[in-house]
Formats: C-alpha cells, sequence, structure tokens
C-alpha cells in the first residue's frame, strides 16, 4: 500500500481524461524520480492557473483577462459568432486565420437520450449575445458525431424562436486532403459533393 500522499495524487491524476489509475501512478513515480525541480515547476504552473485563468464574461472561453483578447478586438467582426463545443476548438479555429469574428463558447455538448444536459451549456449566454449584439449569422461548428448534430439542432431551433432574422450556418464537410474516395464513408461523400466547389 502506498503512502498517502502518493494515494492522494494517483486519484487526483485519475480524474483527468483518459488516464486511468496505471497511468496516474506512472505519472506520481515519474515526478517522483525526477526530482523537486520538476515538481516545483508543475506546482508553480498549477497555482498560475487558479490565479490568473478565469473565464472571459464574454465568450467563456478562458482567459487572464474579462474580456479576453479577441473579444476585445475591434478590428474582429462584432456582427459574426462562431459557436464552439470547448476552448480546443476556438483555438484549432484560430490557427487557420481564416475567421474574422468572434466566438462562443458552449462548454460542452447535449448527450442524446439527456436532454437535461443543455442546462449546462451557455445556450442562454449565447441567445442574449445575439440579441443584444445585433448578431447577423452564427456559425454552428460543432463537431458532425451525434452529441454535435443534437445540439445544432436544438441551437437552430432556440435560436430562431428568439431572433428569426438571425443567418445560421454549419462548417462545411467533405473529404480530408489525400483522403482516398473508396475508403470515404456515405455521410462524408455525400456532404463533399453538396458543398463542392466550382472553379
Amino acid at each position: 500500500m502506498y503512502s498517502k500522499p502518493i494515494q492522494q495524487l494517483i486519484r487526483a491524476f485519475s480524474k483527468l481524461p483518459s488516464v486511468g489509475p496505471r497511468t496516474a501512478e506512472r505519472f506520481v513515480f515519474h515526478l517522483l524520480k525526477s526530482g523537486k525541480k520538476d515538481v516545483a515547476e508543475i506546482t508553480n504552473a498549477l497555482k498560475g492557473l487558479i490565479e490568473h485563468i478565469q473565464s472571459c464574461a464574454t465568450c467563456w472561453d478562458f482567459s487572464d483577462e474579462s474580456p479576453c483578447a479577441i473579444c476585445a478586438n475591434t478590428k474582429r467582426m462584432q456582427h459574426v459568432l462562431c459557436v464552439v463545443k470547448e476552448s480546443q476548438e476556438l483555438q484549432q479555429l484560430e490557427k487557420t486565420g481564416v475567421f474574422t469574428g468572434r466566438y462562443h463558447v458552449l462548454r460542452g455538448v447535449i448527450k442524446p437520450g439527456n436532454p437535461d444536459s443543455a442546462k449546462f451549456l451557455k445556450v442562454t449566454e449565447l441567445l442574449k449575445r445575439i440579441q443584444d449584439e445585433k448578431i447577423t449569422e452564427v456559425i454552428l461548428a460543432l463537431n458532425p458525431d451525434l452529441s454535435g448534430e443534437t445540439t445544432m439542432l436544438y441551437l437552430e431551433s432556440e435560436i430562431k424562436k428568439t431572433t428569426p432574422s438571425v443567418i445560421i450556418s454549419r462548417l462545411a464537410r467533405g473529404l480530408p486532403m489525400g483522403s482516398d474516395l473508396q475508403y470515404a464513408d456515405e455521410i462524408t461523400l455525400g456532404s463533399a459533393l453538396k458543398n463542392r466547389t466550382k472553379s
């Protein structure tokens, strides 16, 4: 039986996504073997996270200031909102350098079979923003899986109820670069045909 501090840290690491007890155990013993410098570095980073990171009161992204840099940037398109599931998706879209509007982070998606899960999302805040900020287009940038589709249908319905004039769009879907047609599924192929580009 490990000593209590080791057990506590294993339990703490086990709460992380995709980390089971065995992986958590490896993390703990790696830290024990690596010495106090590495442990102190992680401790300081976690302390900085707790002390300085907050939710942006506008878009619900995590930032060290509120409003965050994107929401505070007046050069971005003010009337176009891109709705994403989590902060990580926001960062991925920003890396493309293509979108110049602003974002809204839902902090999750609706779990199929559990409509109550919508209560935990930032939907009320989204609907208020659309009205208050006179948003003209909402881009739903959620994963095209069952949870994502369920959430997008729900959002479309709620947005149309409160602000029917808003344009609602979704990300185009198609074949990834370098893919082989014979291995693509029917939904991807159908979407690629529907969203084909013309030259």
